[in-house]
């Protein structure tokens, strides 16, 4: 399949992002928005500002707020909140064709079920093809053209293959992958990790400390990984150690600029209010308990993220988990 007809489920800034690469690619493209009066302001404006500033939007992209412009479909990529991606999903079960591919481009575990992306899609809309798209991402450079690669996973990666060529850019490029549950889990995961390193510099603790966080936040994405039957190498891709790296170590990411105001002693509820980016790592340690529990893995910096945002360790405790580990052998983890 050439994937022709592409259509884009969310209007923020990751879709409006997603739905200039995919037009720039030559694409036929149908952006969604939630809200009537959102997609009639991006149409009028051919600009999103109110999600993606200062970036035009190409005239070609046709915008809409009614899901069964998308009944043509090739795919669908899927770019809301993991959290609210049943409910929006769920919108469109009678609408897309049976043989659309369905593109999770979100970055989180639904918190009520403990389920990933693919694994809720293949519930909310049975029958179709799953893939999931995830790496290094700013929507911002993304949607100025600016150089990135990401993972494109399906569990036929030949499909995958045919995707990547039908999204490529000069700009933007995906690399294939048969791992969609390695690329899901360290997409998730990464975010939990950069709140984590947000606290750690937020508390003065240094450089030092952030890049040994990182280390070990790898090696608690690749135990999550194989535990849901990923495989360990994904850890090592552009969704993982890519997305990692950016996530944890920019100011322009929304989850560590979160981690850096509660370090610095922001109270949590002002830091959750902040701005209007999702805030996925929140949500997504929130359901780490659960599922570490589930698949009896060990994930001590997930669970510390997760009991602070429950009220229930303050951020001396949080030292004290996360840097009074016993000691033990690196190597097979």
């Amino acid at each position: 399949m050439a994937y022709q007809s592409i259509g884009v489920v969310g209007a923020g800034s990751w879709g409006t992002a997603l739905a200039i690469t995919a037009a720039l690619a030559g694409r036929d493209v149908t952006l969604w928005a939630r809200r009537s009066e959102h997609a009639a302001t991006i149409n009028a404006t051919l600009a999103n500002e109110r999600y993606l500033p200062g970036v035009s939007v190409p005239g070609a992209i046709r915008i809409t707020s009614n899901p069964s412009d998308l009944a043509e479909c090739d795919a669908a990529l899927l770019a809301v909140p993991a959290q609210t991606m049943r409910e929006v999903s769920e919108r469109f079960s009678d609408h897309l064709p049976v043989g659309c591919l369905l593109v999770s481009c979100a970055k989180g575990i639904e918190i009520s079920s403990g389920l990933l992306m693919s694994q809720l899609l293949r519930q909310t809309i049975p029958g179709r093809p799953v893939a999931v798209l995830s790496g290094p991402t700013f929507a911002g450079e993304v949607a100025q053209g600016l150089p990135t690669a990401v993972s494109l996973a399906c569990d036929q990666v030949t499909v995958a293959e045919e995707l990547a060529k039908a999204l490529a850019t000069p700009g933007f490029r995906p690399y294939s992958s048969g791992d969609i549950v390695g690329i899901e889990v360290a997409g998730a995961m990464k975010n939990v990790i950069a709140i984590a390193c947000g606290i750690v510099i937020g508390m003065g603790l240094g450089e030092n400390a952030r890049a040994s966080l990182v280390t070990r936040g790898l090696v608690e994405i690749r135990r999550l990984a194989v535990a849901k039957g990923g495989f360990a190498p994904s850890v090592t891709s552009l969704g993982g150690i890519g997305d990692l790296m950016l996530t944890c170590a920019s100011g322009q990411s929304r989850n560590y600029q979160f981690g850096l105001e509660i370090g610095s002693g922001r109270p949590l509820s002002d830091a959750m209010g902040q701005g209007q980016t999702v805030l996925e790592g929140a949500a997504t340690a929130r359901s780490l308990p659960a599922v570490a529990h589930e698949y009896n893995v060990d994930l001590p910096i997930g669970l510390a993220v997760a009991q602070l945002l429950n009220g229930e360790a303050s951020l001396d405790d949080l030292r004290e988990q996360l840097l009074g580990r016993p000691l033990s052998r690196e190597g097979g983890q």
